[in-house]
């Protein structure tokens, strides 16, 4: 259960209650004193300031309790919107959602191919502002832009790609750049990560919950929530698990290490293995597809029953299971939640294989279960999340007031 730590400051007991309330979808103001640990007197006041802000509604009473039945509160979802963009290679996707996280407008448009980041910035900018327009949302209202990106953060103008194509662009250039462009804040964020407040703040899980979100893309990324928000390292670089080594002397990696799991277990290794296959590689040669599309079909025909395509999957799916072990056994979870376009076709058999797998070998099974679980964000998880980061950041500002709340 959260409680308010003695000495928070009056934003800090503002973010908390804001989040509580989150969280609990509709609640009273009694079982908001109880939740924080505060008076109901400050309870009180704290209400009535985001009354006035506009931030929360009075939404009917609560169940009789044998006297005064108690007024519930709730988020009001058009009182704030956020834009949440997600950037890829193939694609670009652009979400507008209201407080809740329910997507109001949404728009696809081509990714960023082999283009210079000034000309993606240019379209960014013109598709955005045209979204907006459409939405009719009230600019006041708009409290930023979150920018969802595959790849490692740097500092100033250094790059740190070791792979062109893997690693599309330095997220901070991306930031300043856009930043310049339009008026409203900019937060640029590592997918994974935006997945995992997307999952967060959707979601309504509790602050009080640790959990991780697995996001499959291109390769594999590490969102890892904790406290109320998003851990996220010394340098910003937290959750590199498709770099995770599972194998000493297994097949060579792009980052320059061996039998890491991006190598064993990613898209592009599925896809190279059935190209293996004389009967498979047939089928994929000559279609105009990319590594992303024919990891689909391959995922898609294991659904199916294709004995080939299966083999392929549940090998995949074994060695991500494997490292989901490990992360569990190092980081105590409970809860991780599978994300990303990634797992669209085959999402069950990666879920059926890490369940079992941490079910059987988990060092603290005894003691509660790891569930794992698909997305219910669907394949825009990273744009949502997004979005949710910016609400996230501006609403309930944990990554400045981690120590408000407490378990």
């Amino acid at each position: 259960m959260a409680k308010i730590l003695k000495g928070a400051t009056a934003q800090e007991t503002h973010s908390a209650i804001l989040d509580l309330i989150r969280s609990s979808g509709t609640v009273t103001r009694v079982a908001l004193a109880d939740r924080s640990g505060l008076t109901g007197a400050s309870i009180s006041r704290v209400v009535k300031q985001l009354l006035a802000e506009g931030l929360i509604v009075e939404t009917g009473l609560g169940d009789p309790t044998g006297g005064k039945r108690a007024t519930l509160l709730q988020f009001n979802p058009r009182a704030r919107h956020a834009v949440g963009i997600s950037v890829d290679t193939l694609s670009t996707t652009y979400v507008v959602t209201d407080m809740n996280g329910r997507v109001i407008e949404q728009l696809a448009s081509k990714g960023i191919g082999r283009d210079l980041p000034a000309t993606v910035i240019s379209r960014l900018v013109g598709e955005l502002e045209d979204l907006i327009t459409r939405t009719g949302v009230e600019p006041a209202t708009l409290v930023g832009v979150g920018v969802a990106l595959a790849g490692r953060q740097g500092s100033g103008s250094s790059l740190l790609r070791a792979d062109r194509e893997r690693y599309a662009w330095e997220p901070f250039a991306v930031q300043g750049q856009l930043s310049q462009a339009i008026e409203h804040p900019v937060v640029v964020e590592n997918d994974s990560t935006c997945a995992a407040i997307g999952e967060f703040w959707a979601g309504r899980i509790p602050s009080a919950s640790d959990f991780a979100t697995l996001y499959l893309a291109a390769g594999f990324g590490l969102g890892l929530v904790t406290n109320g928000d998003a851990y996220r390292g010394s340098s910003s670089n937290v959750g590199e698990i498709g770099h995770m080594v599972l194998e000493v002397d297994g097949p060579s990696c792009w980052c320059g290490g061996n039998g890491c799991l991006e190598a064993l277990a990613a898209p592009a290794r599925v896809v190279e293995l059935a190209q293996q296959d004389p009967a498979l590689a047939k089928d994929l040669r000559g279609k105009r597809s990319s590594v992303r599309t024919d990891f689909a079909r391959i995922a898609r025909r294991a659904t199916e029953g294709d004995p080939r395509c299966l083999e392929l999957i549940q090998q995949s799916a074994r060695y991500l299971a494997k490292a989901l072990l490990s992360i569990t056994n190092l980081l105590d979870l409970s809860q991780i939640i599978l994300a990303g376009p990634g797992f669209s076709e085959a999402g069950d058999l990666y879920v059926q294989a890490a369940t079992e797998e941490i079910n059987r070998l988990s060092f603290v099974r005894a003691i509660h279960p790891t569930r794992v679980e698909l997305s219910k964000l669907g394949p825009s998880a990273a744009a949502l999340g997004a979005a949710a980061l910016v609400l996230h950041s501006q609403l309930t500002p944990h990554q400045t007031s981690n120590r408000a709340l407490a378990t």
